[in-house]
């Protein structure tokens, strides 16, 4: 599939998941190229008058970057009870909708964000649907510098390829927007992944693991039918 294909479809997933919002929510603004789209149509319809008076709560500093460049108002989570909805995107999603997120080292607040939201709606294009968790994509496991070497052995025992995030035109790993570490970690396949995402955040100095289990209410997927861009719900 073209570039150009693939972009077409993460914009019209975006819009379709953008629409969702209805004026007065408080709206939980994901991370990645997908959301990014979602971002710009909020800002899109805002501007147009169709929607008023939202507020949005970033996961990332890219999510809140994009959402002052398209004129969303941001709180934090200390100004606001509950989150009316949520948008974000996934690196793998199974047919339970379990998702894997972290790909872009973000997913600790992303589960802070999502798990607080009435609605949360995942959106991805047909790439990411997987038929287990954990067969394209290594699961991210976020981890204080001080505690890599002991985690790293830990995910090791329970059988994972723990290997450190390292940055793209940056000399060392990638640091995340909390100053913590990201192993990326291959495991054939996740079974179990409500047991397995409670294992893995009780060994000491993990802070939280892209697992995300019983959090996704709709998922959205684009696809190319026939040349064209579609959207379905999964």
């Amino acid at each position: 599939m073209s570039e150009d294909a693939v972009k077409v479809m993460k914009q019209q997933v975006g819009i379709a998941a953008a629409q969702r919002v209805q004026s007065g929510s408080i709206v939980g603004l994901g991370t990645g190229s997908t959301t990014a789209f979602a971002i710009e149509h909020l800002g899109d319809r805002l501007k147009s008058g169709d929607l008023k008076d939202i507020k949005g709560i970033p996961t990332s500093f890219q999510a809140s970057v994009l959402a002052k460049k398209y004129g969303i108002p941001l709180v934090t989570l200390d100004d606001v009870e509950k989150i009316d909805i949520a948008i974000d995107g996934a690196d793998e999603v199974d047919p339970n909708k379990v998702l894997i997120k972290g790909g872009g080292a973000a997913h600790t607040r992303e589960k802070i964000v999502d798990s607080l939201a009435d609605l949360f709606i995942v959106v991805v294009d047909s790439t990411k649907l997987v038929e287990t968790l954990g067969s394209t994509f290594p699961l991210p496991v976020e981890v204080l510098p001080v505690a890599v070497a002991p985690v790293t052995r830990a995910l090791e025992a329970l059988g994972g390829k723990p290997e450190l995030r390292m940055g793209v035109k940056k000399d060392g790993p990638v640091i995340t927007d909390q100053g913590n570490m990201i192993l990326d970690v291959t495991f054939g396949s996740i079974p179990n992944p409500a047991e397995f995402e409670k294992t893995l955040n009780n060994i000491p100095g993990v802070l939280d693991n892209g697992l995300f289990v019983g959090l996704a209410d709709v998922v959205l997927v684009g696809e190319i039918k026939e040349g064209q861009p579609t959207v379905r719900e999964l």
